[in-house]
């Protein structure tokens, strides 16, 4: 199985958006809250290059935004 991280946000729609097409597709990932850890967040800008999310990190791979088929890809 993939190792996959979720960076979010609580109020972020698209956060929730990601996470639930990654629970239809049976991936485990784990969900981290950059509002609460600021190291998350610091090590997201560091990925990404933003501020912005939802950022996933499929096994290195790192995907701005909720695009199903760049997740895919990772994915597979």
């Amino acid at each position: 199985m993939a190792t996959v991280k979720v960076y979010s946000t609580p109020s972020c729609p698209w956060c929730v958006k990601v996470k639930e097409f990654l629970k239809q597709k049976n991936v485990k990932f784990d969900d981290i809250d950059v509002t609460k850890d600021a190291e998350a967040l610091d090590e997201m800008v560091e990925k990404s290059g933003q501020r912005g999310v939802p950022v996933v990190d499929v096994k290195g791979t790192i995907i701005v935004g909720f695009d199903k088929e760049a997740i895919e890809e990772a994915l597979a």
